[in-house]
């Protein structure tokens, strides 16, 4: 049975703290805070401000409504409803299992250093290939909220102006100007983010409100064959019911934990995948939360599953609501079309429509503070080029200033590679619960797993199972594109782009530590009976990803007291 136990104290983590799980180890020694080379940041996040974050970073229902168009091209509302359900189960799933490796090491890394633990050998090799398709991953998926914005911005300036023409420049301008406002936020105004947090949450589900009460007073209804036995096939190209469903299923799972069209002027298959980025980033603000082995946890569950009954429950008012889907699926930002349909109203058309662009906005600041999270961790870890310069922490500010300049710059420099971060976000989550997984069923009898206070018990293997088989399911469909024939306008690269994002990393690992991966030696702990990396051990400060897991982290990690 899953538990929480609060094993820290005014906001810090205790000196030695018991595993949860009874062993004859039983306990490991963990610090308040990482010595960073860079400096340290500053705990100030507690359990609401937790919850918050991850409630209002994903905003499930507000991206599912901007995408839903390609549910409809493929698997229609079988799709939308069941795939709805689906989605949430699969990813409470995954969130439960992360939540757990979160409870024993709560790490702005997260998924790259778990995977550099529990990975049976290679852990470098391991930890910086994760480490690069997550950080890659995050900094392309950035580009989702001032992507969001501008649709909305663009979308209801057609609606208002159908003599209006937009241009690519266009999209390119508010994104860069809505970028400026969550860089000064976390800059010099990061304690307005609690309020503003706040303030999100509750539009989140305030406008959730508005949305489904309109639709659901005022739309035409469809009828319930339509709704719960309706499976479209052939309007997409893809004649076969199970691909069909297989692809307009991600329409509805990629808000719950990937990535919505970048550019509303190229309305393409591999739109899909740029939704806003998922509920693991609160892991990548662990370093700033207070109790962050209860309260991480606590706060990627809470969020998950919130978001989840509300793209349910959003979806399902919606296929009973759609109206006209030829009119719909015409429109440059059907979401309109379908309020328009429901109000007969242009003024409440457009206050419905912006109320998705407010939390895509709001959202945003959260996207863009994990996004520096991550990369100033990886930088600290010495897994990027320039790693000294990005992991400097700012001694007055108590921030990593450079991280955030960098994720700015990248923010339209990587939005034409749309297809890349929900695949790779999948990548990120699927390793280390694999590793997990691997080390509860073979793992040495005598270096027991150091629990954290959330455990997920007997239940956790079946949970991991679950898990990578739902991660597997969405992974097959992602590279599919949603319409045939397939073209260069439409084709999905992200299988070429991660391949070049492992090869690189490998390239790295090779080219900068002067030896193979193959040659990874390890070093036998022989007084614990515990193999670590001989990398860590020993390796120079300045060759390659040095800093993947140190080797006190490592041995604290197997339940080892130093």
């Amino acid at each position: 049975m899953s538990k929480f136990e609060d094993t820290e104290t005014n906001g810090q983590l205790n000196v030695l703290e018991k595993s949860s799980a009874p062993t004859d180890k039983g306990s490991i020694r963990t610090t308040t805070q990482h010595q960073l080379a860079g400096g340290k940041l500053e705990r100030w996040i507690n359990q609401v401000s937790a919850i918050n974050f991850s409630f209002i970073l994903q905003c499930s229902w507000e991206a599912a409504a901007g995408t839903f168009q390609f549910a409809l091209y493929n698997g229609g509302p079988a799709s939308i409803v069941y795939g709805s359900i689906f989605a949430g189960v699969g990813t409470m799933l995954v969130a439960a299992s992360l939540a757990e490796m979160a409870s024993m090491d709560p790490t702005v890394g997260a998924q790259y250093r778990w995977s550099a633990a529990f990975a049976p050998r290679w852990n470098c090799f391991f930890g910086l290939i994760q480490g690069w398709i997550t950080v890659f991953a995050w900094i392309c998926s950035c580009t989702s909220n001032p992507a969001l914005v501008s649709n909305v911005i663009i979308g209801l300036a057609q609606f208002n102006y159908p003599e209006y023409t937009p241009k690519r420049w266009h999209v390119t301008l508010i994104m860069w100007a809505i970028t400026i406002f969550p860089f000064l936020g976390n800059f010099w105004f990061r304690k307005i983010l609690t309020p503003l947090e706040a303030v999100g949450a509750f539009c989140h589900i305030a406008f959730f409100i508005a949305s489904v009460a309109t639709l659901g007073a005022l739309a035409e209804k469809s009828s319930v064959d339509y709704v719960f036995r309706t499976l479209t096939t052939d309007i997409s190209g893809w004649s076969n019911p199970v691909v069909a469903w297989g692809i307009g299923l991600l329409t509805v799972t990629y808000p719950l934990t990937g990535k919505l069209p970048s550019n509303p002027l190229t309305i393409v298959a591999l739109s899909r995948s740029n939704e806003p980025p998922g509920f693991d980033g609160v892991l990548h603000m662990s370093d700033e939360v207070l109790k962050a082995r209860t309260h991480v946890p606590r706060s990627m569950l809470t969020s998950v599953a919130l978001n989840a009954l509300l793209q349910t429950a959003f979806m399902l008012t919606l296929a009973f609501s759609i109206g006209d889907p030829a009119l719909v699926t015409t429109s440059p930002l059907p979401i309109i079309q379908v309020y328009y349909q429901a109000t007969g109203s242009k003024p409440a058309t457009n206050v419905l429509v912006s109320m998705l662009g407010i939390v895509f906005f709001i959202s945003f600041f959260n996207v863009y503070a994990s996004d520096a999270r991550l990369l100033w961790a990886f930088a600290r870890d010495n897994g990027l080029p320039f790693s000294a310069a990005v992991a400097r922490v700012n001694a007055t500010w108590k921030m990593p200033v450079n991280a955030l300049a960098v994720v700015g710059c990248c923010v339209t420099a990587f939005n034409a590679l749309i297809s890349l971060p929900a695949l790779a976000l999948y990548i990120s989550y699927f390793l280390p619960i694999f590793f997990l997984f691997a080390r509860r069923l073979f793992g040495a009898r005598d270096v027991p797993i150091p629990w954290g206070p959330f455990w997920l018990g007997r239940l956790g293997p079946w949970v991991n199972l679950g898990a990578m088989a739902y991660i597997v399911f969405v992974v097959v469909w992602m590279p599919f594109p949603t319409v045939l024939p397939a073209s260069g306008a439409n084709m999905n690269y992200a299988g070429p782009l991660i391949g070049e994002a492992i090869q690189r990393a490998g390239s790295e690992e090779y080219c900068v530590s002067g030896r193979t991966i193959d040659g990874e030696a390890t070093l036998v702990v022989s007084m614990h009976h515990v193999e670590v990396p001989r990398h860590l051990h020993d390796r120079n400060e300045k060759a390659g990803f040095q800093g993947t897991w140190s080797m006190i982290s490592y041995l604290k990690l197997c339940g080892i007291n130093q």
